[in-house]
């Protein structure tokens, strides 16, 4: 799949760091002396745009704060007026921490002891034009206390200052993205190899600012070995996704038979959306069964997609089903006796790819076992209150993208876990985070399209004869769908976006993305 970049947890993050370091021989300082570098230079960018060329650097006892130790040195040599200040205690300094300081030292500075009541340090940090957070790295597990938690509080009183965080925002976990008590808010983080979960994730999304990863001399070859099949890896979808043109000799039967089983009285809209994000996104033919009662509305609403009356026997929903190429069920079917009964069917007795969506996801609750004996391609599209109600767990979800991991990998399916940065997984143990979409999407009927245009993609043969898997290809539709809503909140806000805007834009955005 293209357009991906590898995404390291920060138990990873430190073994690749124990690989390259015990196992490969790459010297530690060496690394460290990159990583600076790249911090040096971000602070320099930054301090370019403002009046003061004064520097603050706030660095914990660990490596991370040998980076902001080491990035401290690099400034003064550069003839930048700089401080530094150790948050934490000289007797948990890493060696490489007091390398750095010997460097600071032969500069022209010092690492001076951080006193949280010292007004010649809060006088010298309200002068700095930029500030260094290197208090904590990919380490951090607890809240923050003591000295680092009034350090972060500083940092985060000095409004209008820009702060370069080393690696990640201190105070933010590096796999869930959580706020650990409090957390450094940064202009820009300068992370080190690859990216880590919590640059992307719940507040560290907003906390990490933008972001730059600095390559410090770790050979992909390490990076590669970590990142084979038995210790599967974490990527982000970021485009361009590369896909196939359209063969010049194809037909409609190349692209596929979607078929749908949507709909309730009260939500017509749903099951449109759908179809149309299913049309949209290529589909060669689009088949929408409705409940009779609804059907002359959503009938008069459809010119590509061909909608018909669910008839009355199941074997027969079921038959039109078999007909087709992928099944998508769920977007405002509502529930009910024999809604539910149909979709444990269409699970238990298709072998075509299906898509679950909304009511389709909350048929499976108590029935779990319908999911677990399918033996073709499934893909669960749930937001967080859907999945807490699949599973059982609790309310705000603990680690999204574990969570997300571990359900695919027991119950082998594709899992799209919708929100702010949906995340992907699938059954081998990969996920991919996304990093397009808005909060203009936040509108009831964007899951619906989306639901279309997974559908869609899975059912257009030309994409799996290009070798895409089924959670590749949902990635990419949660790629799509959210490059679509950004393109429509840059034409029409917002605010006032809806749906159909982000249908609008949505032929556009998959054709930018074919070679």
């Amino acid at each position: 799949m293209k357009g991906v970049v590898p995404v390291l947890t920060g138990e990873q993050s430190r073994e690749l760091d124990r690989i390259a370091i015990q196992e490969e021989g790459i010297p530690s300082l060496g690394l460290m002396e990159r990583a600076a570098e790249g911090v040096a230079h971000a602070v320099e960018e930054l301090l370019a745009k403002g009046a003061s060329s004064q520097v603050g650097a706030l660095c914990g006892p660990g490596n991370n704060g040998g980076d902001g130790i080491a990035a401290a040195a690099i400034l003064l040599e550069r003839g930048y007026r700089v401080r530094a200040f150790l948050v934490g205690k000289r007797e948990k300094m890493t060696p490489d921490a007091r390398a750095m300081e010997q460097r600071l030292n032969q500069a022209g500075g010092r690492l001076e002891d951080f006193e949280r009541d010292s007004r010649d340090q809060r006088a010298w940090l309200e002068g700095c034009g930029c500030l260094v957070d290197a208090l904590f790295g990919v380490g951090l597990s607890r809240p923050l206390a003591g000295d680092a938690l009034a350090a972060v509080a500083l940092l985060q009183s000095r409004a209008g200052c820009p702060v370069v965080a080393c690696d990640l925002p201190s105070g933010i976990h590096a796999d869930t993205g959580k706020v650990l008590g409090a957390a450094v808010t940064a202009q820009v983080t300068v992370t080190f190899t690859t990216a880590k979960p919590g640059h992307y994730l719940e507040e560290g999304a907003e906390h990490t600012g933008e972001l730059t990863v600095v390559d410090i001399g770790i050979p992909m070859s390490l990076l590669n070995r970590l990142c084979a099949p038995e210790a599967p890896f974490l990527s982000r979808v970021i485009g361009p996704l590369g896909l196939p043109r359209r063969p010049r000799n194809s037909h409609k039967g190349t692209y596929g038979r979607v078929f749908l089983l949507a709909g309730s009285r009260g939500f017509t809209g749903a099951p449109v959306l759908a179809a149309q994000g299913a049309v949209r996104s290529g589909a060669g033919l689009v088949f929408l069964g409705v409940p009779e009662e609804i059907y002359p509305i959503v009938a008069v609403k459809c010119n590509s997609p061909m909608p018909f009356p669910l008839p009355e026997e199941d074997e027969a929903v079921l038959n039109r089903a078999m007909g087709c190429d992928v099944a998508v069920v769920g977007p405002g079917l509502g529930r009910g006796e024999r809604s539910d009964r149909l979709v444990r069917l269409l699970l238990e007795r298709l072998t075509c790819p299906v898509v679950l969506d909304a009511d389709g996801i909350n048929a499976l609750a108590g029935h779990i076992d319908s999911l677990d004996h399918r033996t073709g391609v499934t893909v669960l599209t749930p937001h967080d209150g859907e999945f807490a109600r699949l599973t059982g767990c609790s309310l705000p979800l603990e680690n999204r993208l574990k969570q997300a991991r571990d359900f695919a990998r027991t119950h082998r399916c594709v899992l799209v876990l919708k929100g702010h940065r949906t995340i992907t997984a699938a059954p081998d143990g990969r996920a991919w985070i996304n990093t397009t979409g808005n909060p203009g999407m936040s509108k009831g009927g964007s899951g619906d399209v989306l639901a279309g245009i997974l559908g869609s993609l899975l059912a257009q043969k030309p994409l799996a004869g290009a070798g895409w898997t089924a959670a590749e290809l949902a990635a990419a539709g949660v790629y799509l769908h959210g490059q679509a809503g950004d393109q429509a909140a840059r034409m029409v806000g917002e605010y006032g976006m809806t749906p159909d805007d982000l249908l609008a834009r949505l032929p556009g955005t998959i054709e930018g993305q074919v070679e």
